[in-house]
């Protein structure tokens, strides 16, 4: 199971301003309505096993069982009542032998991603004793390749978990043993399910989203470059186009408790760093500074909680000596507080990258904006990392904080964060845009190591892949990727490619 970030003893800091969607989850146990006269009891505890499923899944999301769907007619009434119900993903529970008949027409009804599961009650019959109906309590595997069948031809996709059911307590009417929680099986099956709700959080979070373009792109950037029609069409999500003068007019209403207040906040995520011994521009920032960017981070949360985003690109160049340059020269530490908050902020406009930690954000697996920094060829480490914002849920450490004489490539002087994911099993997640015009999740899975890093006010994280960092490379660039991508902590290419198939978004892992 991919870990969630770990709270720490400022988790108070990291409570989200505007929490995830739950997952609408539907279900449905097959069965075939003959057997119910023919094997008593039978009914019954494959009705308990369905509701066994339901309460495991209503960790992960709101649950609508159907309950036993036994005829071709009851199909159709569950289709409809799944329809209406609005879910996001169904799951049918292949509980005994059923009819495709029965259903074929719940899918046709209801246009929700279908799984099916295929969860055996006991690892092993006793056959000695075992009887027909003892039997039918266990052959949830005979119809499902009659469901692919059918499912292929009406041309309607679906997937499937094979495993065990996962019981703690064998039933009474059982002769078998059931209780298989900690076997493999059992916990592979639901580690696979766990994932599909999960991303299906993902899905209904995007469908209700708004995120905000500040300002425009970097210029020249132009694998930044994006049609928000075309990014709400494949994913769901509203852009609202924001403009500088939005937050500059919150910024003029910060008082100064409200400075006081985020300097507290400020105080207890981030360490203050000295002078950097290597680099000249790289220094302890001054107070003027940190006051400055602790006015405009409230004022960034103002935005957000006024405009209720769910998540922001933003970049603006400024010319030299206006308010508009030295505000967008305060952006990197109200952004970091932001992200690490819930609401994923993306440099340089990059409306892509916002949405890869956004989706990182909703699975709790943190998504940091990152970059190719620098190759460590003694190593064979990747440093990753950018000069804001960075998901500090994440970080190895208390991130620090750094005083720049200048923003390279970039106008104005201010405070940037310097910090690194912390060390273990890393995945990024890449969105680009096609040539013809479809979003593509590109997926990586590594370490975050000890290696060194540079004092520069930059996040840097070094990263060891699965393949030498040549090889790696050619194969990330021949994906087309879009420069920047979002880091987050586990190995998660399996459940951002649920999230790709739930989104109808195409996915690669590397």
């Amino acid at each position: 199971m991919t870990s969630t970030m770990t709270r720490t003893a400022t988790s108070e800091l990291f409570e989200p301003i505007k929490q995830a969607k739950r997952a609408r989850i539907g279900l449905y146990s097959a069965g075939l309505q003959a057997y119910w006269n023919q094997f008593p009891g039978l009914r019954d505890r494959l009705a308990d096993y369905g509701r066994f499923i339901e309460r495991r899944l209503s960790v992960w999301g709101d649950v609508f069982n159907v309950g036993l769907v036994d005829t071709e007619a009851s199909g159709r009434a569950a289709g409809e009542w799944l329809q209406s119900k609005n879910v996001d993903i169904v799951f049918c529970h292949a509980a005994t032998y059923a009819t495709a008949s029965m259903v074929l027409p719940v899918h046709q009804l209801c246009d929700a991603p279908v799984v099916f599961l295929n969860l055996q009650p006991a690892a092993r019959l006793d056959y000695d004793r075992t009887t027909t109906g003892e039997w039918l309590a266990h052959c949830g595997a005979c119809p499902v390749p009659e469901y692919a069948n059918a499912m292929n031809r009406a041309r309607i996709p679906f997937r499937v978990v094979n495993g065990l059911l996962g019981l703690e307590e064998t039933p009474a009417i059982s002769l078998a043993d059931e209780v298989t929680a900690t076997r493999p099986e059992a916990v592979r099956a639901w580690t696979e399910i766990e994932s599909w709700a999960r991303a299906a959080s993902v899905a209904r979070t995007f469908k209700h989203a708004r995120f905000g373009f500040l300002g425009n792109t970097y210029g020249g950037m132009l694998d930044l470059y994006s049609d928000p029609t075309m990014i709400q069409a494949q994913t769901g999500l509203h852009v609202e186009v924001l403009e500088i003068g939005d937050l500059q007019q919150l910024v003029d209403g910060v008082g100064s408790s409200d400075v006081e207040a985020k300097r507290s906040e400020v105080m207890a995520m981030f360490e203050i760093s000295s002078d950097s011994a290597s680099d000249p521009i790289a220094r302890r920032p001054t107070d003027e500074q940190m006051d400055w960017s602790c006015r405009v981070a409230a004022a960034q949360e103002r935005l957000v909680r006024e405009f209720d985003l769910d998540a922001l690109a933003y970049y603006y160049h400024g010319a030299p000596d206006t308010k508009e340059e030295r505000l967008q020269a305060g952006f990197i530490v109200g952004h970091s507080l932001l992200t690490a908050r819930g609401i994923p902020c993306a440099g340089e406009g990059d409306l892509k990258t916002a949405v890869a930690m956004k989706m990182c954000d909703i699975l709790g697996v943190g998504g940091s904006f990152t970059e190719i920094v620098v190759v460590d060829y003694e190593d064979e480490t990747i440093l990753l990392g950018h000069d804001g914002p960075f998901h500090m849920a994440i970080a190895e450490g208390r991130p620090v904080l750094r005083g720049l004489g200048l923003y390279h490539g970039k106008q104005g002087t201010g405070v940037s964060v310097e910090a690194k994911v912390r060390t273990g099993p890393v995945t990024t997640l890449n969105v680009t845009q096609t040539a013809d015009g479809r979003l593509k999740l590109i997926s990586s899975e590594g370490r975050s190591t000890d290696g060194p890093t540079m004092r520069i006010g930059n996040t840097q994280t070094p990263i060891r892949f699965r393949q030498h960092p040549d090889d790696y490379m050619s194969r990330w660039f021949a994906e087309a990727p879009t420069h920047h991508c979002a880091m987050s902590v586990g190995h998660n290419a399996s459940l951002f490619s649920k999230v790709g198939e739930l989104m109808a978004i195409d996915h690669v892992a590397l």
